[in-house]
């Protein structure tokens, strides 16, 4: 029996008591509570890489905002459902000098995490036209986002990304929407799990066929910023986080704090999107809504139905925190780029134990290191992958519930600390030692 890192027989043991048919396809809480389970049962800690939880300190101005707000008795306060108007302000002026597009306040809705914003988008813009029936998603992808299509009943189709870039990309995404049933399209960028980048091309070639065949296109921005192959970050100048919506009126943007501000446990976002798709009116939208326009059955409609708002306190931290950021006076990139550096270590040591990059280039480009990567050990599949490596402390998630062709693995670089590199050199030479590659 191999002397593993963590004992055998008690991960062996807490896998199956945790009634999961097959771990490699378990969902991100499924393997969090089975490595807490082992955790709990072996006083030892795993380098955690399942879940992609902040690993930053949150800006202190946000904090203080939230507290002065309750002290003024704010949480006695329903909040606006459109949203406080100082937010809606600064979210305005954040999407002139950070994406270079002009929105007006109205079009900026704060949401309870940028899921709230996606969900929104399936229940409004999913059933503005009675002719069309679902979303495209580019994969991987975030499997929740699948998951709130499925819970509505929504039909949704897929591709993953990697064999179709650049020019291959417009013939691949026109043979979905030339059949008409499309109402929507769904990336993130940079991409959860993939770290791809859509380049400046791809983007132009999605908005123009978004225009033409009246696909509304959601980007989700959880990840603002984070291509750290380029230098963003200073207000007003370039370079700008790249977005469809310099291509197309038809964009629907998701905007989340929680990593960007690191500000997950408070569950803030933003929908940003296009001043004509706000004002826009679809007829089919009364089957289920009071009004036809569709920012109001965004506001008044979704987001009345499923929150009721945005928490008010929460709302005071994320205007004080975009302030500080169109202002000038707080450089949250800088802060964030914390993330790239630990990805291109934690990517080395992988690849000197015998690992490979999953998903390695952009078109002709490495990708960024980010908040994410990918890994495969050569002779094994993903869904061994993650199970054999319970053994050695490891965790991560499969790439099979995200959609992706390709076997790997999803390793999240934001909870791995310094302390942490000399267990995880330790327990990678132990692996492949475990197992040698031919």
């Amino acid at each position: 029996m191999k002397q593993t890192p963590i004992d055998f027989e008690i991960v062996k043991q807490k896998i199956k008591e945790s009634g999961l048919k097959e771990v490699g396809k378990s969902s991100i809480r499924e393997i969090v509570k089975l490595i807490s389970d082992i955790e709990k049962a072996t006083g030892q800690e795993y380098i955690h890489m399942e879940m992609g939880v902040p690993g930053l300190e949150p800006p202190r101005m946000g904090i203080d905002a939230e507290i002065e707000a309750l002290n003024r008795g704010v949480a006695s306060v329903y909040p606006d459902i459109e949203g406080l108007p100082e937010l809606k302000q600064e979210a305005s002026r954040f999407a002139k000098l950070f994406l270079n597009i002009d929105i007006s306040p109205k079009s900026c809705i704060p949401t309870v995490g940028s899921m709230q914003g996606s969900f929104a988008a399936f229940l409004v813009a999913n059933r503005s036209d009675r002719n069309k029936e679902g979303t495209l998603f580019i994969d991987p992808c975030f499997p929740v986002h699948k998951q709130q299509c499925k819970i509505l009943g929504q039909a949704c189709q897929s591709f993953d990304l990697f064999n179709y870039r650049g020019d291959k990309l417009k013939d691949k995404l026109e043979s979905y929407f030339a059949s008409g049933r499309i109402s929507t399209l769904l990336y993130s960028n940079p991409n959860n799990p993939s770290w791809m980048c859509l380049t400046e091309e791809e983007l132009q070639i999605i908005g123009e066929l978004a225009t033409q065949y009246d696909v509304i296109v959601v980007e989700d921005l959880a990840y603002f910023a984070m291509d750290f192959r380029k230098k963003m970050g200073t207000p007003g100048k370039p370079p700008f986080q790249s977005t469809v919506a310099h291509y197309t009126d038809n964009y629907y943007l998701t905007f989340s704090g929680s990593k960007v501000f690191s500000y997950a446990g408070q569950r803030t976002g933003l929908i940003l999107m296009s001043d004509k798709l706000y004002n826009r009116h679809y007829p089919d939208l009364l089957r289920y809504y009071s009004s036809d326009h569709f920012g109001h059955a965004v506001t008044y409609g979704a987001i009345y139905a499923l929150t009721a708002g945005a928490p008010h306190s929460t709302q005071y931290g994320m205007a004080a925190m975009l302030k500080a950021v169109n202002d000038g006076t707080y450089d949250f990139v800088k802060d964030i780029s914390e993330y790239g550096r630990r990805a291109q270590m934690m990517k080395k040591m992988f690849i000197d134990n015998g690992f490979k990059i999953v998903y390695d280039k952009d078109i002709d480009q490495p990708v960024s290191d980010g908040f994410y990567f990918t890994i495969i050990y050569p002779g094994m599949s993903g869904s061994q992958l993650i199970e054999e490596l319970l053994f050695y402390g490891i965790s991560a998630i499969s790439l099979d519930i995200t959609g992706s062709e390709f076997e790997g693995l999803r390793a999240c670089v934001s909870q791995f600390r310094n302390d942490q590199i000399p267990a995880l050199e330790e327990r990678l030479k132990k692996f492949r030692e475990h197992h040698p590659l031919n």
